[in-house]
């Protein structure tokens, strides 16, 4: 049994003529003979829809409650989208989280996919051509409706494609593939034809819109290809992939940015053992992300102690640590949360030297201060006031001449 996975996000859904339209794409696969599991997410706009009604009708609304209402986004879509395939002459049917059934645990809101039943589905896939998952949704032990967070039906589609084994899994969005940088912010962005999994994850790590992270990582596990392109052309788009030789042969892949960052610094702190989970620990708690940290040199028993969070963990973050000022034994805690990340992502920088002294040679040149620096093998992240996060995207595609493809 040959297998297709598609997915198609709210704006490919949002009306009967983008419905239609998305009905050709799945109709092709089916048509040349492949079984097909389409996961569609809710229409564009109605998570947001119901989300106000809860935050109306509640000031505190429960999770699990709040779970079993925006499902129905993606229920409505995938019994519509359904009728329209019946119509056809299709033998078709909507299938929901718990059917499928995606078991997850029960983490409301952010629930994480634990198992997928694949004989069920291919039990399923015996009787009927084409199955309409709702996306974003699954069960708990508990038998309650969970969601997967924003962005959950990519991963909904890439874990589908995972348990039965697809052949491939076909993710459809607004964009035609995945670019080089974001193209409104650089006009000479370019379309990828491939990407390796790690650096897709770097990219959605750093807020690329793309693919949700966790998608990412369900492909990478599994070892499931997936081919990102547009609802709205025929063209191919963008594969991603394990990494080949001709992947490493390219310097830099893409540059990467996300705004969505504050910067927490906390000044005379102790320089003692212990005193680094006594800061990072009650944050871990409240779960806030901390990704950057710097350590100045010790002077005096005292040093300084500068970290990166998500802009909208700040409060929560400067809340929680001035609760425990006396317990740290810092004397002042600085916030600012008008800086960004910008990063330069490639799986060749393995292999090669002098990516990093360009990188900041480049920045250098137009007065781009760098006020943090992170690195792993495939990533150099530069935190910049975000006034410049333009400037600073623009600068480094430039640098490493991504708008022409040549490996350098």
């Amino acid at each position: 049994m040959n297998i297709v996975v598609q997915k198609f996000g709210g704006t490919s859904v949002r009306n009967l003529e983008c419905q239609r339209q998305v009905m050709q794409k799945v109709l092709r696969p089916y048509r040349e003979g492949n079984k097909v599991i389409v996961v569609l997410s809710a229409m564009s706009g109605e998570t947001n829809r119901l989300l106000a009604l809860a935050d109306e009708w509640s000031d505190t609304p429960d999770a699990a409650e709040v779970d079993s209402m925006v499902s129905t986004g993606e229920q409505v879509s995938c019994a519509l989208f359904a009728m329209l395939l019946k119509q056809q002459g299709v033998k078709a049917r909507s299938v929901l989280g718990f059917q499928a059934p995606i078991q997850t645990d029960c983490a409301h809101g952010k629930a994480r996919i634990v198992s997928i039943d694949e004989t069920k589905l291919v039990d399923m896939l015996k009787e009927y051509d084409i199955l309409v998952v709702a996306g974003f949704q699954g069960c708990g032990d508990d038998m309650r409706i969970t969601t997967l967070g924003r962005g959950g039906s990519d991963t909904s589609a890439v874990a589908l494609a995972a348990a039965i084994d697809a052949d491939v899994c076909e993710i459809y969005t607004d964009v035609p593939g995945v670019f080089t940088t974001d193209p409104n912010m650089c006009s000479d962005a370019r379309k990828m034809d491939r990407v390796a999994y790690d650096e897709m994850l770097e990219m959605a790590s750093m807020g690329a819109k793309v693919l949700q992270i966790r998608s990412v990582e369900f492909a990478k596990k599994y070892n499931v290809t997936v081919h990102v392109r547009s609802t709205f052309t025929d063209e191919l788009g963008t594969i991603v992939t394990k990494e080949d030789e001709t992947m490493e042969a390219v310097l830099v892949s893409g540059i990467a940015y996300d705004k969505d960052q504050a910067q927490i610094t906390l000044v005379h702190v102790q320089d003692k053992p212990g005193v680094s989970a006594q800061i990072f620990s009650p944050l871990a708690e409240e779960q806030v992300l901390v990704d950057m940290i710097v350590q100045s040199p010790s002077k005096d028993g005292k040093t300084d102690m500068t970290f990166t969070i998500p802009r909208a963990d700040m409060k929560q973050t400067i809340k929680t640590l001035e609760k425990l000022q006396y317990e740290i034994g810092f004397e002042e805690l600085n916030s600012n949360p008008n800086v960004s990340k910008v990063s330069i992502i490639g799986v060749g920088m393995r292999n090669h030297s002098g990516v990093a002294a360009r990188a900041f040679q480049a920045l250098a040149d137009e007065n781009v201060n760098i006020l943090m620096i992170s690195t792993s093998e495939i990533k150099v992240t530069c935190l910049i006031d975000d006034k410049y996060t333009e400037l600073a995207v623009r600068t480094l595609h430039k640098a490493f001449h991504l708008e022409d493809g040549e490996p350098l």
